[in-house]
C-alpha cells in the first residue's frame, strides 16, 4: 500500500505554481504538467485552498499562490492534503487470532513502532520547504 499520490500531486502544482508565477496556471494547464485530468487538479487544489497555500477565484482562469515557497513545508502539504491520519500510516490487520500468542499481542507489539516510523518521517517533511524542491527543480 502506497500513501496517497496525492501528496506527490499538490507538490507539484505548489511547484509549478511557483515556476510559473507569472503566467495563467488553469486547472487543465497543471493537468497537462501532471499529466492527468483537471477534475483531480481541482479537487486537490481545493484541498490546498482551504489549507491557505492556493488562490482560486472562480471564473478566473488560473491559481496563484498565497505564501512564500519559502514558508510551505513538505509537512504542511502533506496535512493539507489528508493523505493519513495520525498514527494511521500503517495499518494492521484487524482482526489476528487471540488464541494464538501471536495474534493476541501483535498489534500491542508493532503499534508502537509504526507510530514512530511515522512521527521520523514526518519530522523528515517538516524539515524541507518546498522553496528546496523548487531549487531542485531549476538545476
Amino acid at each position: 500500500m502506497n500513501i496517497s499520490s496525492r501528496f506527490a500531486v499538490a507538490i507539484h502544482i505548489l511547484s509549478l505554481l511557483e515556476v510559473n508565477k507569472a503566467g495563467t496556471n488553469t486547472s487543465e494547464f497543471i493537468a497537462g504538467s501532471v499529466n492527468t485530468n483537471p477534475v483531480v487538479i481541482r479537487r486537490i487544489t481545493g484541498m490546498l485552498s482551504r489549507a491557505g497555500f492556493v488562490e482560486v477565484k472562480p471564473g478566473v482562469a488560473g491559481a496563484k499562490l498565497l505564501r512564500p515557497v519559502s514558508e510551505i513545508t513538505l509537512l504542511d502539504i502533506y496535512q493539507a492534503v489528508n493523505v493519513v491520519e495520525e498514527d494511521a500510516l500503517f495499518s494492521v490487520h484487524d482482526a489476528p487470532n487471540p488464541d494464538c500468542p501471536v495474534g493476541r499481542n501483535i498489534q500491542a507489539s508493532i503499534m508502537p513502532l509504526f507510530s514512530s516510523a511515522q512521527k521520523a518521517m514526518e519530522n523528515v517533511l517538516k524539515q524541507v520547504k518546498l522553496q528546496d524542491v523548487v531549487y531542485d527543480l531549476s538545476k
